[in-house]
């Protein structure tokens, strides 16, 4: 009697899952340790580089220096860029996440506004920064026509840096709501609706069904927003650099600070090859950013995650 042969499915998916391993081996655990390893090593001496172990002196002297440190002028500015942005924007996607879903009101064309809101999202953020820098530079409409109010000076908007950092926050802002309400949505629709057909023969508000039903388990979405978003922050780069490098200078804890600039664009500093090139701080801010991301990270998981209680044996 022949014995029927069984087709093992398993050993397919580990196969499809090698070129993922193996591109995360290549391009970001490798990196990773290298970056590790050069912020204890390399250290930069009169534009010579000097390979032998400096242990901690990269961290001593460039992050946790008594004279105070760009990297924390940065970082601040990075999580100010990030939080000036992300607020509005999970609030906006969440109120439009919980309308677009909501049974009762049943908006007309959905899918157009829907679109129209994730369509910023699509294009690239080099095209943005442009179009925004052309309009709000010296000679732009935007500040031409808040000059003729009396509303700046003949500086421009982009001479004050705070007014900087709050366009660059809007840019990221306009660019990600609609992905994140996209998302927000979705996950919205996962929820059994049963448990709104319940609460509305119970006589629950929208509000109430909001609060009572569709926050408490959108939290594992929400943990992903948060998480995602997070990491995606305080790696900004690209709008800040092309929109206007950093600048202007404004004053912060009296001293000088450019007003957007992010810790990634101090790390592209010093990794460019000039006389500000040095490896060894470079590495050193970006295990400092590894490491605060990693915080942060952990932080929103932990506030996100379900409590289980635990059961007495």
């Amino acid at each position: 009697m022949k014995k029927n042969k069984t087709v093992e499915y398993g050993k397919y998916g580990l196969m499809f899952l090698i070129p993922f391993f193996l591109v995360f081996l290549i391009f970001q655990l490798y990196p990773l340790i290298y970056t590790f390893y050069n912020s204890f090593i390399y250290s930069a001496k009169n534009g010579r580089y000097v390979t032998t172990s400096v242990g901690l002196g990269n961290f001593t002297n460039y992050v946790f220096a008594k004279t105070g440190s760009e990297f924390w002028q940065a970082l601040a500015i990075t999580v100010v860029l990030w939080l000036v942005n992300f607020v509005p924007q999970i609030l906006l996607a969440l109120v439009l996440a919980a309308w677009f879903t909501d049974i009762k009101v049943k908006i007309k064309g959905q899918g157009v506004f829907k679109v129209i809101m994730y369509m910023p999202n699509i294009i690239t953020a080099a095209t943005i920064a442009v179009l925004f820098y052309g309009m709000f530079e010296v000679q732009g409409p935007i500040t031409s026509l808040f000059r003729s109010w009396g509303w700046c000076d003949e500086g421009g908007i982009l001479n004050h840096g705070w007014a900087s950092l709050i366009i660059i926050a809007f840019i990221q802002f306009w660019m990600w709501y609609g992905n994140t309400m996209i998302v927000l949505c979705a996950g919205i629709l996962g929820i059994n609706p049963s448990l709104y057909e319940a609460a509305s023969v119970d006589g629950a508000t929208s509000k109430q069904q909001f609060f009572k039903i569709t926050l408490p388990l959108l939290k594992p979405i929400l943990q992903y927003t948060l998480v995602t978003s997070a990491i995606g922050g305080l790696q900004m780069y690209d709008i800040p650099q092309l929109f206007n490098e950093g600048n202007p200078v404004v004053r912060v804890g009296g001293s000088d600070v450019n007003s957007t600039t992010t810790v990634v664009m101090l790390i592209k500093k010093y990794v460019s090859a000039g006389p500000t090139q040095d490896y060894g701080k470079a590495a050193a801010y970006s295990v400092m950013l590894f490491a605060f991301t990693l915080i942060i990270s952990l932080l929103f998981y932990k506030l996100t995650s379900e409590k289980t209680e635990k059961q007495g044996k």
